[in-house]
């Protein structure tokens, strides 16, 4: 991880039960106890948190547990209040009017449509209320963010690719195929931006997708398509730009033929990801340490809700007109080598949870037990 992320030494902070809110989706106030401990304890406030869809597994398992723990220990009388959009731009903005009538002072939000919620963070500016952007760069006068090096992770992504292609011979000696992510998400256009500044030039792209909404079953069409017009024999790589369109890809790869072993490039670090690379149907992922990313959520929110002015390690453009102070965090690419030293190691995965029946055996030759 790089020396970017701003890494807070937080506390396990209790979680209070949660009540059902009203407002356009899933939204439930998430209270903290009174017992949670390492805040200061001087300010009370409501923390909106946005967050943009459940299928994939982070959102869920890390981002809003890592968040809600975060403010915990900043603020132990805070209130997080939690809204998952379910991947609907349009709920997702009246999620924000609820949470605007709902009083919170900071919304930490994770865009489905970077453009669309523009004119809902336009609104929270108008109230006076402050806007993290979260892994995701919202449109509109945000006053902080919060990342990723994207361009970097589609960096490394093409440069894993091109030197897998590389270990096979000539990589112009067949076609390769792209299915990128979601084209209402700027992240998707960085990861992109990223692997074309690596693999323009240097291979044959035979087909390349814009994948919306990052869905899995998309992905497994488009590539099954491809597969159909260039010849499942003849594709000698894949570049997805996530694990869970990996995984729709990885069954279209198997239905159509394409040889194992071609390789196939993910990114989140997603339990079935990191079984694929060790069964061989996979070759990289990328990851995103969320801890740090979400204690940076944190801080921001807890800061700019008590009146303090924020400083980022680097500032972002995101065409509001004003720089925006932004903690940008190293992502790391993970092998079949360094699985143990990376994912197990700082908890993210246990050995358990990876090595399930039927990864056994590779857990074995690659030294997880």
């Amino acid at each position: 991880m790089g020396g970017a992320a701003l890494v807070l030494a937080f506390g396990m902070a209790a979680c209070g039960s949660a009540k059902e809110a009203g407002g356009g989706g899933t939204m439930t106030p998430a209270g903290t106890s009174p017992g949670a401990t390492g805040g200061t304890g001087a300010s009370s406030f409501k923390i909106g948190l946005l967050l943009p869809e459940s299928k994939t597994a982070r959102y869920e398992k890390f981002d809003r547990p890592y968040i809600t723990q975060g403010v915990a220990t900043l603020c132990p009388a805070c209130e997080v209040v939690y809204a998952n959009a379910n991947q609907d731009p349009n709920q997702q903005q009246q999620q924000v009017d609820s949470m605007l009538t709902n009083n919170v002072k900071v919304l930490i939000l994770d865009a489905v449509d970077a453009k669309a919620i523009a004119s809902s963070v336009a609104k929270a500016k108008q109230q006076g209320v402050k806007v993290v952007a979260y892994d995701r760069l919202a449109g509109g006068p945000v006053d902080a963010y919060t990342s990723f090096d994207n361009v970097q992770v589609g960096k490394m992504q093409g440069e894993a690719l091109l030197n897998a292609l590389k270990e096979g011979g000539d990589p112009k000696r067949g076609p390769i195929v792209m299915v990128n992510g979601s084209p209402t998400d700027p992240n998707a256009a960085d990861f992109k931006k990223g692997a074309h500044s690596v693999l323009d030039g240097q291979v044959t792209i035979g087909k390349e997708y814009d994948t919306p909404d990052w869905s899995p079953d998309q992905a497994n069409t488009q590539a099954a398509g491809a597969f159909t017009a260039l010849g499942a024999d003849k594709v000698i790589g894949i570049y997805s730009a996530n694990d869970g369109m990996a995984g729709g890809i990885a069954r279209a790869m198997q239905n159509a033929g394409v040889p194992k072993g071609t390789p196939l490039t993910g990114q989140d670090a997603e339990l079935a990801g990191i079984q694929r690379i060790l069964l061989g149907t996979q070759t990289m992922t990328i990851y995103k340490p969320i801890k740090p990313e979400a204690e940076n959520a944190a801080r921001l929110a807890y800061d700019l809700g008590s009146g303090k002015a924020v400083q980022g390690t680097t500032t972002v453009d995101n065409g509001s007109g004003s720089p925006i102070p932004a903690l940008i965090i190293q992502p790391i690419v993970v092998t079949r080598d360094n699985i143990k030293d990376t994912v197990v190691k700082d908890g993210f995965w246990t050995v358990e949870e990876i090595c399930t029946a039927d990864v056994q055996a590779a857990c074995k030759a690659a030294g997880l037990s």
